[in-house]
């Protein structure tokens, strides 16, 4: 099992700047946020070479959570080279994450071809 690699303030603009991103910003504190961990970490397998997936601590790392506006948690946003492409706020599905990426990943191989 791959972890989740926990971005921070100063790697984070690094790390989403190639490709797809999912980006998973969380507290400790939120009982949601534990609720879609396990979600997470399942996408990670499931899209391994397609999509990255990373974490933000909103606590340790108010820079970025100011910076794309997260004012409720859990919040995902998919990033496509380094941009906002989609965002989810609030617990879901793991059928939502996967359509929200699945919707992605089609239209950018349509725009590719």
């Amino acid at each position: 099992m791959e972890l989740i690699p926990a971005l921070n303030d100063a790697d984070f603009d690094r790390h989403v700047s190639t490709g797809f991103t999912l980006v998973d910003f969380w507290a400790p504190w939120c009982p949601p946020c534990h609720f879609i961990a396990p979600l997470m970490q399942e996408l990670v397998d499931e899209y391994r070479g397609r999509v990255n997936l990373a974490k933000v601590n909103v606590d340790e790392s108010p820079l970025i959570a100011m910076r794309y506006r997260t004012m409720s948690l859990p919040t995902v946003i998919l990033f496509k080279d380094g941009e906002p492409i989609r965002i989810a706020v609030g617990a879901q599905s793991k059928r939502n994450y996967k359509i929200m990426l699945d919707q992605a990943l089609t239209e950018a191989s349509l725009v590719e071809v």
